[in-house]
């Protein structure tokens, strides 16, 4: 089935930051970037039942009105494109202030030029409707890449039972949102599931976050964040993870390692309690010093995934606006409590960086390899995708060793291609927590790869229970 939608208005502009920043990331990974693809599965709320498919279709259809994301597909930059986000025709068809109209279905992931995003008023998203597992559901709808510029960057499946929606599951394009931009558009589905609409006004859409970052004031904060990268481009070492000199790779090269840890987890909480941090940055300063301590560097350096939801308007909004901010961290300054003293003020400044102008940062690395004479990127990133953040002093030192027991070690994934080379994810999973380890196999090896995730467990819990005194960079 389809759903149809008409929203009020159609338009055109450059890509935001934050959609500019993935787009670089999925073209790089090409043709595996079905690996930045994302669900969310909705129980139907128990108040929202029975609730029958045409139900379901007119949520939705309410739902992608909303957010002007859901309906936005890359095309082609019209010829002498000043930016300009708007224009509307009785069609739907998206028009640049000149009267042109961009070509639709013409960017692709491996395309060299940077599309613009079209925003669509009218038309209609095939939706899957299955009897089967909902989880089942969601990754058969993620299994492949997005067409960027032909599809729009929603897929939709309904799960039913004798003819009762019982789930309803999303698949998003990372271009139209990302995990915290995901979270909101569920909310408000539950929100209209429940009470037929969502309060408040309508957050900024893409095009309106393009006008204002190419403002003085979305200049002016561009700019502050380009000083952060030049001063410590000047500093930091070339690349955190080099290529094996052995020259040895699986094959496929890259692979993820996933730890599920539960006594990670309550050494993190207990650490953060006690030196008054937060959980995410105690673990980022672990990661930072281990890495350190891998590659022989004195310096840590990653680039952290920051969500970019300061501004009170864009807390709402379902759109990609997480970008890479840049941390640094001294890995000569003792202990680990030291070290995650220092690394309070470095995470700030790594995120005040993250909301930054992806040109701008281009420009920045290229004339720092230019200086330094040779290419800098750390390549090196830390994505802490939990939405909440729990402290606790409480769990002692037998209850936390003896969980280390239940600790469980898998490869869920492999593929030729990555834009990175190590990549460090954190979910919270129903035994603990997650920490999923993305590597190229020409830099880390998987035995490298395992080693380096029972490490960090190792460290946390340690440093949850007793000052570890030697430096660990």
């Amino acid at each position: 089935m389809d759903i149809r939608f008409s929203g009020s208005r159609s338009g055109m502009a450059p890509l935001t930051w934050g959609q500019r920043a993935i787009w670089d990331t999925i073209r790089k990974t090409a043709p595996d970037d079905h690996y930045f693809n994302f669900g969310r599965v909705l129980a139907v709320p128990r108040r929202a039942r029975p609730l029958t498919v045409a139900g379901a279709a007119e949520v939705l259809r309410t739902l992608v009105e909303r957010h002007e994301s859901l309906r936005t597909r890359l095309g082609e930059a019209p010829h002498g494109n000043a930016a300009h986000a708007g224009g509307t025709t009785p069609y739907g068809k998206a028009v640049h202030a000149s009267g042109t109209t961009p070509r639709e279905g013409g960017s692709r992931a491996n395309d060299g030029a940077e599309p613009w995003q079209v925003l669509i008023a009218d038309g209609s998203i095939p939706v899957t409707v299955s009897e089967g597992d909902p989880e089942r559901l969601r990754d058969a709808l993620a299994k492949t890449a997005f067409d960027y510029g032909g599809e729009w960057p929603l897929r939709i499946g309904l799960v039913v039972d004798r003819d009762e929606v019982t789930h309803i599951v999303l698949v998003f394009c990372h271009l139209a949102a990302d995990g915290l931009g995901a979270e909101v558009a569920i909310t408000d589905l539950r929100l209209l599931l429940l009470r037929g609409s969502v309060p408040g006004p309508t957050p900024p859409s893409p095009l309106e976050l393009a006008r204002w970052q190419g403002s003085q004031h979305g200049l002016k904060v561009a700019a502050v964040a380009a000083e952060h990268w030049a001063s410590e481009y000047r500093r930091i070492p070339p690349t955190v993870f080099e290529r094996r000199t052995d020259g040895a790779a699986e094959d496929p090269p890259i692979w993820r390692a996933h730890l599920v840890s539960r006594a990670m987890d309550l050494a993190v909480r207990r650490i953060a309690a006690v030196r008054g941090a937060a959980t995410s940055t105690v673990l980022l300063a672990a990661a930072s010093a281990l890495a350190g301590r891998v590659t022989g560097h004195d310096l840590g350096v990653m680039l952290p995934i920051v969500s970019n939801r300061f501004r009170g308007d864009t807390v709402n909004a379902v759109t990609t606006l997480s970008q890479e901010g840049l941390f640094v961290l001294d890995l000569r300054e003792g202990g680990f409590t030291e070290l995650l003293r220092a690394a309070k003020p470095a995470a700030l400044r790594a995120y005040r960086s993250a909301y930054h102008d992806p040109d701008d940062r281009d420009r920045l690395t290229e004339r720092a390899g230019r200086e330094r004479g040779v290419r800098i990127h750390p390549y090196c990133c830390f994505n802490d995708m939990r939405f909440t953040d729990r402290v606790d002093a409480s769990p002692d030192e037998r209850s936390v060793r003896r969980a280390l027991d239940e600790t469980t070690l898998t490869w869920p994934l492999s593929q030729e291609r990555l834009n990175c080379r190590f990549c460090l994810h954190v979910t919270d999973e129903p035994g603990g927590l997650g920490v999923s380890l993305t590597a190229d196999t020409g830099c880390l090896s998987r035995p490298a790869m395992e080693r380096y995730l029972l490490d960090l467990e190792s460290l946390l819990v340690e440093a949850a229970f007793r000052e570890v005194l030697e430096p660990v960079g």
